[in-house]
């Protein structure tokens, strides 16, 4: 029942507006991200390079191997916008259903906001 619960107060916070985030806290959020994650574009890890990811077509890195998952998101959604990049970070799995990316949920709307505006920068 708690996992319930916790699904629904994340599936109402995906339909909110994204509070307005702040890239330097955003900065300190993404140390959870860059074992996996680089922002240097064309390099990855054990994920896709973040690099410009804000706007950027869904699985279109040629440098990564995307799952199954991650191809039938980007038949569905074109483009990582805010709100679908705030979905998949809040409950990357009920996005993806059976995404290779092993991540924690993140339910604080404020850290996930701040995240965002902080990757939203990399492109730059």
């Amino acid at each position: 029942k708690l996992a319930l619960a916790a699904a629904a107060g994340l599936a109402a916070a995906g339909a909110a507006a994204l509070p307005e985030g702040d890239p330097r806290r955003g900065e300190r959020a993404y140390v959870k991200c860059y074992g996996c994650h680089s922002l240097e574009p064309g390099q990855s890890a054990n994920g896709p390079s973040l690099h410009g990811i804000v706007g950027k077509p869904v699985a279109s890195d040629p440098a990564y191997p995307y799952s199954e998952a991650l191809r039938r998101l980007a038949a569905r959604q074109p483009r990582w916008t805010p709100e679908l990049l705030d979905r998949f970070i809040a409950d990357s799995e009920a996005v993806a259903p059976g995404t290779d990316m092993g991540f924690f949920v993140r339910t604080d709307v404020q850290e996930r906001a701040d995240l965002i505006a902080y990757l939203g920068r990399s492109g730059d």
